[in-house]
This record gives structure tokens, sequence and C-alpha cells, in this order.
């Protein structure tokens, strides 16, 4: 069902359910970040306050989508450019730091907490993502599509993270994940390139 479609009411519980999930991610991100930023210090772990810091950017993605839905379809274009520039900040934040560990050869030590917030992080964000996507396409809001696949990267990188964190504990392979994160960069850019210029999918296949 699309916004043209919705009802009033059907309108009003639409939008209260993507102020709810928007709550939800900027309070889960906001102790996803601490606990990631504190573990990384004391491990000495560059991929995890990596990761605490992507969990900052969502938090203002997560503002920011609050923001246009307390605000009204007006700010639908400057919600998605502001989304956009959040994930362009991420892909050069990952990229500085995936490039600064391979040339510095920064070995952290095994961090067993840091392990579960990424473990805990790869099973929330999914589901998360989703959501928004589901409340974006009764709203017919692209901006609040591109804060969904922000929240899809979010996910992404727990894999990359859990993957790493294992591979280091396990094998000593310090180096794995720098590697898969620079994979990631080209998707997280083109994400954010899109929103940049209005382009996303609102969840429906029309993409505009």
């Amino acid at each position: 069902m699309s916004a043209n479609v919705l009802n009033a009411d059907a309108r009003a519980v639409a939008m209260r359910h993507g102020r709810n999930l928007e709550y939800l991610t900027i309070g889960w991100n906001s102790l996803e970040a601490i606990a990631a930023i504190v573990a990384g210090v004391l491990a000495g772990s560059i991929a995890l306050v990596g990761f605490g810091v992507d969990s900052i950017i969502e938090v203002s993605s997560g503002a920011i989508i609050l923001w246009r839905l307390f605000s009204g379809d007006h700010r639908e274009k400057l919600a998605l450019k502001l989304v956009g520039i959040s994930l362009i900040a991420l892909a050069a934040y990952i990229g500085f730091d995936a490039v600064k560990s391979l040339v510095l050869t920064e070995q952290p030590e095994a961090s067993y907490i840091g392990i579960g917030i990424a473990a805990l992080s790869l099973v929330v964000m999914p589901l998360l993502a989703r959501a928004k996507r589901n409340v974006a396409t009764k709203l017919n809001s692209r901006a609040m599509i591109a804060d969904s696949k922000q929240t899809d990267i979010c996910a992404y990188l727990s894999a990359i993270l859990l993957g790493g964190l294992l591979l280091n504990a396990v094998f000593g392979w310090w180096w794995a994940d720098p590697i898969a994160a620079l994979v990631m960069l080209p998707i997280i850019a083109k994400e954010g390139i899109e929103a940049l210029r209005g382009k996303t999918c609102c969840g429906n296949g029309n993409c505009h």
C-alpha cells in the first residue's frame, strides 16, 4: 500500500511506527557505540572502534529520519541528502580505518566482548532494517529506505567484524577484518551517492 492510498488513520499509525523504529535505532546504536568503542580501546582493536563510530553515524541517520517524520513530507528530499552524506562519511571512515590498519599492521588482542557485540548486532540489525522498509513502503519515503539500507550496512559490518574478530582470536589473522571492510566500500559509497542524487527505491520496486 503506497502513501497515496493510505487513509489518515493508517498513515498516522505508520508514522508512529516509523518514529518508534527510529527511537529504537538511536537507543540501540548509542549503547552499541559506547560498548564497542570501550571494548575496542581496551583490546587495541581498530575494527571495534570503527564499528563504534559506524554506530554513531547510524544514530545520526536515525535522528535525521526522526526529524523528517515529525517535520512532514516536505522535508523528504533534504532528509534523503543528509542520510546520503552520513553514508559517504561512513565509507570514508571505513576506508581510512582499513588502509591504516593494513599499512601499520595493527594487531589487536582477542576481544570476546567485541565478538558478543557483533553477534548480537548481527541478529538485531536485519530485523530492524526490514521493519523500516515496511514502514517506508507505506509512507513512500525514499529517505527512510536509505536509512534502512544504512541499517543493512550495519548488519553487514557486524558480520565482517564478527568474522574478523573470530579469525583473529582463533588463527591470529589480524588482516581479515580490514580486507573484508574494503570489500564493503563500493556498496556503501554507491548507496550514499544514490541518496545524494535523490535516487533510491521505495521498497516496492519503484526507483526515482
